[in-house]
């Protein structure tokens, strides 16, 4: 991802414009405040792979694997398993954050998140998800949309157990979502639990801490292409009978870009 802002400071001590660059474009600083009169003019040419129909494996948690395979590989992808996953309130008001992909398969996607945070609380009651990975330097995204519902307590237990001490604590200190009075308050709270389950002593896992499985509706691939004419194919789960295959219950589309 570009820094395109990474230079930008509060304030000025003088007033006069100053010039930077993003790309081949310019701007000024004035008075402490970014003045853009050309981003709509910021735009890259996505050129190099495509997709096609016949590239895909035959099933949307194979393709993933292969593309997830590339961003792993990729060293400009800092955290490859990162996706901006979108939830809605009860009175249909969405939200969105990053949180982290830990595990893939056939039923589903796995993120682990305290259950009583704003994602929580909206998925207890309305499951439907929207979670996009987009790994920018592979000029590729992967769009899912499903349903969310916690995994067993086995399974938050035994990944919670893998998880580094450090994180343990953390996942027990913070109430998350919740509005605290300071930061001090949160660092307090760590340090008396590093007290109370020094390292080497089991902590527990919070009982408001596991997991969601993301069990799919829809996975689409999307690929950049020259001139904003992308490449966007699509797995839509379709009715199957008794005995269909699971790979054959998904349909393949491809859209528009």
């Amino acid at each position: 991802m570009n820094k395109l802002f990474s230079g930008i400071v509060p304030r000025l001590t003088k007033p006069a414009s100053r010039s930077f660059m993003m790309g081949s474009r310019r701007g000024r600083y004035r008075e402490g405040r970014l003045v853009n009169d050309d981003m709509a003019e910021l735009r890259r040419d996505y050129t190099g792979l495509r997709l096609d129909a016949g590239d895909l494996a035959p099933n949307w948690w194979t393709q993933f694997e292969r593309w997830f395979d590339d961003a792993l590989g990729h060293s400009a992808q800092l955290e490859p398993n990162a996706m901006v996953l979108a939830t809605v309130s009860a009175d249909a008001r969405p939200s969105a954050r990053t949180v982290l992909l830990k595990h893939l398969d056939e039923s589903g996607l796995v993120f682990f998140t305290h259950y009583t945070s704003r994602k929580g609380e909206q998925l207890a009651v309305n499951p439907a998800v929207s979670a996009v990975f987009s790994w920018q330097t592979l000029k590729r995204q992967i769009i899912v949309d499903g349903d969310a519902a916690p995994v067993s307590t086995a399974e938050s237990d035994n990944y919670f157990a893998s998880r580094p001490y450090g994180s343990q604590i953390g996942a027990l200190a913070s109430p998350q979502s919740s509005v605290l009075m300071s930061r001090q308050e949160l660092d307090d709270t760590a340090a008396r639990l590093r007290r109370q389950y020094p390292e080497g002593v089991a902590v527990p896992r919070p009982p408001t801490w596991g997991g969601f499985r993301i069990t799919p509706r829809a996975v689409e691939f999307w690929q950049g292409r020259s001139d904003r004419l992308h490449d966007r194919l699509r797995y839509r789960k379709v009715e199957g009978g008794a005995g269909v295959p699971e790979d054959q219950v998904w349909r393949v589309e491809r859209l528009a870009p």
